[in-house]
């Protein structure tokens, strides 16, 4: 174990499996660490001589630099100096570590395998699932492979993705699988929901119907049925189950008045009394 400044770490030298912290907990150990000192060092690698790469202890960095910008008492941390012998057995090392001493967000798990796939440590999301999660069997590996496809499905989109539960990153998983993910999309872009509970309420009738078709065996014909159509540039027609029927939501600056009147109008033409 040795001390190291803190100006001579990269915290994001390799990818984190943690997309953000909890203000909360980050300053409740701030106060125990400048109560009780750092009980477990975190854990490096030398990248060149006197510059160095974390491993893990993400949390406890990023408390003694707050510590440090305070008052200017923890100039060094002390660190476990590791030797891996490639990069994505850093990675490995780091999403173990994290994964037996604190809870990693759903989001966040699906999200570091996609993260070291396009950093070109794995070739595929499989080969980094087995590689960061080597004990995973069964309905934990399906569970990974589904929250690591929606990440990649849904990356930039969601407001606060690591707030959502398991539950709920499992059931956007399978609505994508079901052939939702381009209304799921749609919906979130063409939306002014910036908050987690908004974005949630907004996507609720997509999910709806994506689990009742599930269940579903009408025998529709091939491509449909259409739940997403752009008939020309500057429109965007959703179709989405309501708990009293079903809603068209007409999008995009096309979507005028004078448009709703002609449709009202071509719908009392098809299905008004002959």
């Amino acid at each position: 174990m040795i001390q190291i400044p803190l100006a001579a770490i990269d915290e994001n030298a390799l990818p984190r499996d943690r997309g953000a912290l909890d203000p909360e907990a980050l300053s409740e150990l701030q106060h125990s660490i400048a109560l009780h000192g750092l009980r477990q060092p975190i854990e490096v690698f030398e990248t060149a001589p006197g510059r160095y790469a974390l491993i893990s202890g993400y949390r406890r960095l990023a408390a003694i630099r707050a510590l440090e910008a305070l008052g200017g008492r923890f100039p060094t941390i002390p660190a476990f100096l590791r030797s891996p012998a490639t990069l994505p057995e850093a990675v490995a090392a780091m999403v173990a570590e994290n994964d037996l001493r604190c809870e990693i967000a759903p989001w966040d798990k699906g999200r570091i395998a996609v993260t070291a796939r396009n950093a070109g440590l794995f070739p595929t999301l499989d080969a980094a699932i087995d590689a960061l999660y080597p004990t995973a069997r069964g309905a934990r590996r399906t569970r990974l492979r589904a929250l690591a496809a929606l990440a990649e499905e849904l990356d930039g989109l969601l407001a606060a993705p690591e707030t959502l539960s398991q539950r709920q990153c499992l059931r956007l998983a399978t609505a994508c699988r079901a052939g939702f993910a381009d209304l799921i999309r749609t919906a979130l872009e063409e939306s002014r929901a910036t908050t987690p509970e908004a974005q949630w309420t907004l996507l609720q009738p997509i999910l709806l119907e994506a689990d009742q078709s599930l269940h579903d065996e009408t025998p529709y014909r091939p491509g449909h049925p259409r739940r997403l159509l752009r008939p020309r540039p500057g429109l965007t027609i959703r179709r989405e189950l309501a708990p009293e029927g079903w809603v068209l939501r007409f999008t995009g600056p096309e979507a005028t008045g004078m448009m709703m009147e002609t449709v009202m109008d071509e719908v009392e033409r098809m299905y008004g009394k002959p």
